[in-house]
């Protein structure tokens, strides 16, 4: 619907029909049903990450690439875009780039630090070119995790018939997150930058700092990271 109403719009502003002769004008646009995502029990996210391991003709990228979304609670895009330049080791620090042209760097585990830079240095990724690579050293795709989700859907029943995929990571990730740390962290570490609503407006005024942010990964990971602020 939304499609249609933008291309009846481009004809009216190209002047190949009248505004009045425009019919979605008079469809009202279909109100969006609430997302049937929610967090994965920690039960079931450990059933995905086992079968992740134990199948699939690369069980190294396909669960460091759960360990990716499981930390930063990324999206596809971000990791797809994901560099080695992206890399700060010393801060174990990614920069990640997502839908809308937001940038922002996210905190991630010493584990996960040197597992990107290894799966970067073993992979022949070159500083600038993509890091995320299979054995081959090709760059790999949005098509990898469409087959990893279906692999892991075998396996598991219930995640085919949930229809659970990476994005289900994030909303995981996020909510264990918002309960533990509130709602700025939880905003911040979602890369959520929009400002409409009362919400949006008043995060303006609470935002979090990347300390913060590296405070609520450590106790996420269980590791020490070097930009979380010494509890007193």
């Amino acid at each position: 619907m939304a499609a249609l109403r933008c291309l009846y719009r481009r004809a009216v502003d190209d002047g190949l029909i009248a505004e009045a002769e425009n019919p979605a004008r008079k469809v009202a646009k279909p109100r969006r049903l609430p997302s049937t995502r929610r967090a994965v029990p920690d039960t079931r996210l450990a059933q995905i990450n086992d079968a992740a391991a134990a199948t699939g003709n690369d069980p190294e990228l396909d669960t460091l690439l759960l360990r990716l979304h499981t930390e930063t609670a990324c999206r596809r895009g971000g990791a797809l875009a994901l560099r080695p330049a992206d890399l700060d080791p010393e801060q174990c620090l990614i920069l990640l780039r997502e839908k809308g042209e937001t940038v922002r760097w996210q905190p991630i585990s010493p584990t996960l630090m040197a597992r990107l830079v290894q799966h970067g240095q073993e992979r022949h990724a070159l500083k600038e070119g993509q890091l995320l690579r299979y054995a081959n050293g090709r760059p790999i795709t949005s098509r990898r995790y469409d087959h990893l989700w279906t692999r892991i859907g075998s396996q598991l029943p219930w995640v085919r018939t949930q229809q659970i995929s990476t994005h289900w990571i994030r909303h995981t990730t996020l909510t264990w997150v918002e309960r533990n740390f509130g709602y700025a962290v939880a905003r911040a570490y979602a890369g959520h930058t929009g400002t409409g609503g009362e919400a949006g407006v008043t995060s303006t005024y609470v935002r979090a700092s990347l300390p913060e942010v590296a405070a609520a990964l450590a106790a996420l990971t269980g590791e020490a990271h070097p930009l979380q602020v010494p509890q007193p």
